[in-house]
């Protein structure tokens, strides 16, 4: 089921960002898992919609494959999923595939969001979600479903993720925008050929990904620097204004104060040793802004990514989705 997944393509009529631009022709990259189940006007009923983080796409739903299928927590004969790739991410609209180029919209997590939510209302005709779960910035938008649509889901599942951008997570945004800006081959998002850059960018964010205990259980030094220049080739293919918007849109990331506004049912997951959202500066804080919330953290040495491993928690998760 996880290893052929299908890329599916939609295109959004028109979409209104925050900062008033509208754009028509906007592409949507998705997939989906499992059977649609519809009421008597054709509306699907059973649909759950799982966000990637800050460098995935629709084929990131494949970190959860473990609890995913007949009889698992993410049973696909009773929910039926939808990963889309998020606005800002290559095969859905975004810098690097917009005949716009570094004129693209500086998009907001809202603006994320509220694309989504455009899609899943034209391309599926759905009127109300089972539930939405978000990874890393994917929580920034679950969170954001949440607050602004506060009757549209009936949970909201946030993962090693956060209400806000803040200390050192902030500053790893700055300072991989920081270093695309400095480089004279960025030429403030006007060039032709990718800056070599996204690289050096790419290799920073590998140092915080996994958890402390991983990189000292590495065999050798070596096998840090080439687990960096993978992380660096990766980045070669990245797009230096799809990061820089991407983390743009992340620094301003900020829904203090508005928590209150979530009537879903909440299940807040966070992994101990996650260095980019550690549980007692973003989790737990988190869980005490949300009314009856549910907080789950567990252990792995993979530390951010640990979501891989999320398979430690499916009895938690499908104890959750059994009110759903």
């Amino acid at each position: 089921m996880m290893e052929n997944l299908e890329a599916k393509y939609y295109e959004l009529n028109n979409f209104r960002f925050e900062s008033g631009e509208i754009l028509s022709s906007l592409r949507v990259e998705y997939c989906t898992l499992g059977t649609p189940i519809k009421d008597e006007e054709g509306h699907i009923t059973n649909a759950i919609v799982y966000l990637h983080g800050w460098s995935g796409d629709y084929s990131s739903i494949k970190r959860l494959k473990d609890i995913i299928g007949p009889g698992k927590a993410l049973d696909t004969n009773k929910y039926y999923l939808i990963s889309p790739s998020a606005l800002g991410s290559p095969k859905s609209a975004a810098p690097s595939n917009s005949s716009r180029g570094f004129e693209f919209p500086r998009y907001s997590v809202k603006d994320m969001v509220n694309f989504l939510y455009s899609f899943l209302k034209e391309n599926f005709s759905i009127k109300h979600l089972k539930g939405v779960i978000g990874n890393s910035m994917g929580g920034f938008q679950a969170l954001t479903w949440g607050v602004l649509y506060p009757d549209f889901m009936d949970f909201i599942i946030p993962l090693v993720s956060s209400y806000q951008s803040k200390g050192w997570n902030f500053a790893i945004f700055h300072y991989m925008n920081s270093l695309i800006e400095q480089d004279p081959d960025y030429n403030q998002g006007n060039y032709v050929k990718n800056p070599r850059i996204t690289s050096a960018a790419s290799q920073f964010m590998y140092l915080f990904g996994l958890s402390r205990d991983y990189y000292e259980s590495q065999v050798s030094n070596q096998d840090i620097i080439n687990s960096m220049a993978e992380m660096g080739q990766e980045g070669l293919l990245s797009d230096a204004n799809d990061i820089f918007w991407r983390n743009t849109a992340a620094m301003a990331y900020n829904l203090k104060g508005e928590l209150d506004k979530i009537k879903a049912k909440t299940m807040i997951i966070a992994i101990n040793q996650d260095q980019y959202f550690p549980p007692e500066y973003d989790a737990i804080p988190l869980s005490r802004e949300i009314k009856d919330s549910q907080l789950v953290i567990y252990d792995s040495p993979l530390g951010h990514v640990g979501s891989h491993e999320i398979v430690k928690i499916e009895k938690e998760i499908g104890d959750f989705l059994t009110q759903f």
